[in-house]
């Protein structure tokens, strides 16, 4: 769990408009938005896997084919 501690900017009504975290803070945050996209495009993934596999030396033979 992320430990945050933000700052808020105030606009001239006195509503919070702006945040501000230390850059340690964003870093770790986007490094959590990273490992959780993973985990969706992983889990997409393995939902449209249909177990179909090729040999990694024909996937590379069938590339060599269309670009020439």
């Amino acid at each position: 769990m992320l430990t945050l501690n933000p700052q808020f900017i105030k606009d001239s009504k006195g509503k919070k408009s702006l945040v501000v975290l230390s850059a340690k803070e964003f870093e770790s945050i986007m490094e959590e938005l990273d490992a959780i996209e993973d985990v969706r495009l992983y889990d997409e993934a393995k939902a449209n896997d249909t177990g179909e596999r090729i040999l990694f030396s024909e996937y590379v033979k069938n590339g060599k084919e269309k670009n020439a």
